[in-house]
């Protein structure tokens, strides 16, 4: 797969363990955005129609994967693990041609993939209840976890392939069977990741796949009766529709939405190493996490300093395609993307930010979305580039005079999902754990989360149990409670 130019690669659903081009007959085209010439694939565009069938065959398929002992449910996953292990090349290269990013950060997704379906594998054998005494004489009291029935696991373009295992591994393992729909733009690696489950010989209808628009397959999925739960990822605006389908049909979610997430620097002799860290947390992907760092903040004497590292810092970065070795950052995902972090752009020189580094898309770097690092000083925090998620790669750096205001410009945003804290001194660590709203908090390291620890937000940026680690049989399973008598 490491041509330029190859052979447009053919979604098509995958319902009860077949492979069924839609009979709407529209398609959908998506483009390398390292090279737009080159059309990676053809997707087709799902009914609602056959979205309700893929929740039927996943419901009829429930019946019995839900009895399969935990210890084959999880063999089956350890099956997939070594499919995708031996097919690591292929899958990391059409992860670059199709979202763009470097091949370096493609195979750390799948070790990160990798690593968190083998956690939830296991599992399968830890859905434990608890025995609890009882008020009388003669009953014994037991808790019991059991699978809920059809999951609607609903994934974005960032992290296409360790997201979707993200939901599926686990509602797996936990006895649900599955309807998944990728995004439109990288619906040729959700293809990929049925092919995986597919080879490691998943019975028919456990997982399924539909593609096509949010609006249509994506409310019908929601909004079908026999959906059980739905667990997302992706914008905020988008999630609180689903939130809203979902609460009228009673039904829980697993909503995992945007960040605005702040690097502070206080108090903290090394400059370089904290800067290496927000750095890293800041333009993997091109910016394109919800757990990027977009802005800094910084106590007001260390402005320079932290300017300075991040400009000689930046000026090293080699923009380009992803499947060069010498690149580590790619294009944005799409075009539109690209209008978007302009805008922002714009809309940052207009507020008096002061541009620093990037601005403007790369020279010499040509037929992609590529846009460069770029950096605003001077910001202050009600400014729309500091609080507004641009989701592209754009840092803001924000002087505050006491820590006290640190953490205050830091919570200054409805998101809540993720913050870096580097300081020396503990009492102002210990603050930011008490203080700073979010959901995950980083003392003196970057914004990378672990593959057997909770993952999720508050405020705006999260609903619902967490994802990864021990939090998702929380959503993925009902708890029943069970009074018996012995006599």
């Amino acid at each position: 797969m490491g041509n330029a130019q190859q052979t447009a690669i053919q979604v098509n659903n995958y319902i009860g363990g077949r492979w069924v081009a839609s009979e709407s007959g529209e398609i959908i085209q998506r483009e390398n955005p390292a090279n737009t010439s080159e059309i990676v694939a053809v997707v087709t565009n799902a009914t609602k129609e056959e979205t309700i069938q893929a929740v039927e065959s996943a419901h009829e398929a429930f019946q019995t994967w839900s009895k399969v002992p935990a210890v084959k449910r999880a063999e089956k996953i350890y099956n997939v693990i070594d499919v995708l292990e031996r097919r690591r090349q292929e899958v990391a290269e059409l992860l670059t041609r199709e979202m763009g990013k470097p091949i370096k950060e493609a195979h750390g997704e799948i070790t990160k993939a990798i690593n968190e379906a083998r956690y939830s594998a296991g599992e399968a054998l830890r859905l434990t209840g608890e025995t609890l005494p009882s008020e009388r004489a003669g009953i014994h009291v037991r808790t019991i976890r059991v699978p809920k029935g059809v999951i609607a696991a609903i994934s974005p373009w960032n992290f296409p392939l360790v997201t979707p295992l993200r939901k599926i591994v686990p509602a797996l393992a936990a006895g649900n069977t599955v309807v998944f729909k990728p995004a439109t733009v990288t619906a040729a690696m959700g293809a990929k990741i049925i092919e995986l489950f597919e080879e490691a010989g998943l019975p028919a209808g456990v997982l399924n796949l539909i593609v096509g628009s949010g609006r249509s397959v994506g409310n019908t999925l929601v909004s079908h009766p026999l959906v059980k739960g739905v667990t997302f990822t992706g914008s905020t605006a988008v999630g609180s529709g689903i939130y809203k389908l979902a609460a009228e049909r009673l039904i829980e979610v697993q909503l995992e939405m945007g960040g605005k997430n702040a690097g502070i620097i206080y108090d903290y002799p090394d400059v370089n190493g904290a800067v290496d860290q927000i750095l890293a947390a800041a333009f993997a992907a091109s910016g394109q996490r919800c757990t990027s760092i977009s802005r800094i903040v910084v106590q007001r004497s260390r402005v320079e300093e932290v300017t300075r590292a991040l400009t000689e810092k930046l000026a090293q970065y080699v923009i380009g395609d992803g499947m060069s070795d010498k690149v580590n950052m790619g294009p944005l995902v799409s075009q539109d993307q690209l209008d978007t972090v302009e805008q922002y752009v714009r809309i940052g020189l207009e507020e008096g930010a002061v541009l620093a580094a990037g601005g403007k898309r790369p020279s010499g770097v040509n037929g992609g979305y590529y846009y460069e690092p770029t950096v605003f000083t001077n910001a202050a925090p009600d400014m729309r580039i500091a609080r507004e998620e641009i989701f592209g790669p754009v840092l803001v750096v924000i002087p505050v005079d006491s820590f006290d205001e640190a953490v205050q410009v830091a919570n200054n945003s409805e998101y809540g999902l993720a913050v870096s804290c580097f300081t020396h001194h503990m009492p102002y660590a210990e603050q930011a754990v008490e203080e700073i709203e979010t959901g995950m908090i980083h003392i003196n390291n970057g914004t990378i989360s672990e593959s057997h620890v909770p993952f999720g937000g508050l405020k705006h940026s999260a609903v619902g149990p967490y994802s990864i680690g021990s939090t998702g049989k929380d959503f993925l399973t009902a708890l029943k409670v069970v009074y018996s008598s012995s006599k």
